[in-house]
């Protein structure tokens, strides 16, 4: 279970891993993007949301906005909050649609109860299971964590966490912290023969136990054979379903027809829609 060579966690607190060479990453290397966007899609898909009407879901450990960005081209509304201010300066640097909070989840989520419809979360738990400092005692903090979670989801909505346990016993200790702060649920693992693209979501129910999905498991040989690239350049969102280009003029036209749905007020569709306009001086 647990991962080759040093993990993140084990050299210092998020905030400082999380620095502005990090962040550049989750901006401009292809894979990353592409990694990042398809467990957004993954947890959204476990979160098993109504499919007729828009939704208002927290994302937490959001980083560049890279999973928020995810759910807003899915038609919903997000909060994302992180520990990293240069993450979050990326995420503003890329203009996410999502409202950002820079905070500590193991301090608690600091929402009024029944807030959110939902939940996600992509690889951040596990840091919960650090003490970077003599104060920290990664129980406390998890249950802290768990507690507050439960607080700010509707009832009977769901959270889904994908995180990279180390081993099986800090799986134990984040599963009975959520069971102690009142959820249910259990862990769905996706492509458990696969050592690259195994993957761990802790689903998690804040009311009745209801079933939990099964994992996905196929071949992923051509999936693993991929090469990142890192470039200078940023690299376009693309929604890894429709392959559309963000800010394209598809991209355009499909936002605007979502938000008709959700029944704003949007301008209409001329020729220009989408067209890149020359700078002004």
């Amino acid at each position: 279970m647990a991962c080759r060579g040093r993990r993140p966690e084990h050299g210092g607190p998020p905030e400082l891993f999380y620095d502005k060479n990090e962040a550049r990453k989750y901006v401009r290397n292809s894979r990353m993007i592409d990694v990042q966007t398809k467990m957004a899609g993954r947890a959204l898909e476990l979160l098993y949301l109504p499919e007729d009407r828009p939704c208002y879901l927290l994302d937490i450990g959001c980083g560049s906005g890279l999973s928020g960005d995810y759910l807003s081209d899915e038609g919903h509304y997000w909060v994302g909050i992180d520990i990293s201010p240069a993450m979050l300066d990326a995420a503003l640097d890329r203009d996410t649609e999502g409202d950002l909070l820079l905070g500590d989840m193991g301090q608690g989520l600091p929402f009024k109860p029944g807030t959110f419809d939902g939940c996600i979360s992509i690889s951040a738990v596990q840091w919960l299971c650090n003490a970077n400092k003599k104060s920290d005692i990664p129980a406390k903090r998890l249950y802290c964590f768990f507690s507050s979670l439960y607080s700010v989801l509707v009832r009977g909505s769901r959270a889904v966490l994908q995180l990279y346990p180390e081993n099986s016993e800090q799986l134990e200790l984040i599963t009975t912290q959520a069971t102690k702060a009142g959820f249910t649920g259990g862990v769905v693992v996706d492509y458990p023969n696969s050592a690259k693209a195994k993957k761990f979501y802790l689903c998690l129910f804040s009311g009745p136990s209801t079933f939990v999905p099964k994992g996905l498991n196929g071949n992923l040989e051509e999936e693993a054979a991929r090469e990142s690239t890192f470039t200078n350049e940023r690299v376009p969102y693309r929604i890894a379903r429709r392959g559309v280009v963000r800010k394209s003029r598809e991209w355009v036209l499909e936002k605007k027809e979502r938000r008709r749905r959700q029944g704003k007020e949007v301008r209409p569709d001329t020729q220009y829609t989408g067209r890149k306009r020359k700078p002004r001086f």
